[in-house]
């Protein structure tokens, strides 16, 4: 699980690529506006969500200008209605205008995955599965995401493909069967949490006896998924993958798999609706 301290040397450099990305050799609409004069700025969430990114936010504002002063009304992990004031934002209004953008996409975007997370978190609440997150994150934002998920009540699988193995088909299959790929995965990095895929029960028996620590049950029915239950308890854990949707997810978590993993929660989360608003003085 990525804690908030864990990836907070992270954030100076996503938030400089994003900043010059987007400012270029400079904000010629900001200019407009004498420099000389400032302002205060109210944040508000257009519906409800659950909060993520103010570290990120944070550190936009401090870039762009620091002496910008920010006061928050929320933490992360909290859950917002709509209309509500997340934080407010005070000093220059040329550059609280062009730290705006960089900001709330920020924001949107990591509020958007833990607002996803917690509502698949909802439908498995008082089972005993994790619902593990992917590498199915945006380019650059691995990091953020997963903690994002996090706040949404969801966990981490492993967080990149340094960490632990997963060993899928074709992975198998160039390595000559799943015996061999996990005595060499063993072999290799001694310590490291041994995860493999299975297609069939026959596939599963052979992992167990491989000794793997985790086994995917890739595509396999609840019936199936229950035998595999009963099979591996005090061996192995299990994890369910796989054509998971909104409506079979809580039958797959009451079988007794220990995790279920979602690409959706970092790949089809959708951007919380946020607006920024200018008041003179």
């Amino acid at each position: 699980m990525l804690t908030r301290a864990e990836i907070q040397h992270l954030i100076p450099d996503a938030v400089r690529y994003a900043l010059q990305e987007d400012i270029g050799s400079g904000d010629i609409t900001a200019q407009l506006i004498p420099a000389e004069q400032t302002a205060t700025a109210r944040i508000i969430s257009r519906q409800e969500a659950v909060v993520c990114g103010i570290d990120w936010v944070n550190e936009v504002f401090r870039q762009v200008d620091p002496e910008l002063e920010l006061d928050w009304q929320v933490d992360d992990g909290d859950i917002v209605q709509r209309d509500q004031v997340l934080f407010w934002a005070k000093g220059s209004a040329r550059n609280l205008l062009t730290a705006e953008r960089a900001a709330l996409n920020f924001l949107q975007t990591l509020s958007g995955t833990a607002t996803v997370s917690k509502f698949y978190a909802d439908k498995v609440a008082g089972t005993t599965v994790k619902l593990l997150d992917t590498r199915k994150t945006l380019p650059g934002l691995r990091f953020a995401q997963k903690y994002a998920v996090t706040c949404g009540g969801c966990y981490n699988h492993r967080i990149g493909l340094f960490d632990a193995f997963l060993i899928k088909e074709n992975h198998i299959m160039a390595c000559g069967g799943i015996d061999a790929a996990i005595a060499t995965a063993k072999s290799n990095e001694p310590g490291k949490p041994v995860e493999v895929e299975v297609e069939t029960m026959k596939e599963l028996h052979q992992a167990l006896e491989a000794g793997a620590d985790i086994i995917m049950l890739d595509n396999f029915s609840l019936e199936a998924m229950r035998d595999s239950v009963k099979l591996t308890r005090g061996i192995a854990k299990l994890e369910a993958s796989g054509g998971i949707t909104d409506e079979t997810l809580r039958p797959i978590a009451e079988t007794g798999v220990d995790y279920i993993s979602i690409g959706a929660l970092t790949k089809h989360c959708q951007a919380v609706d946020l607006s920024m608003r200018l008041i003179e003085g």
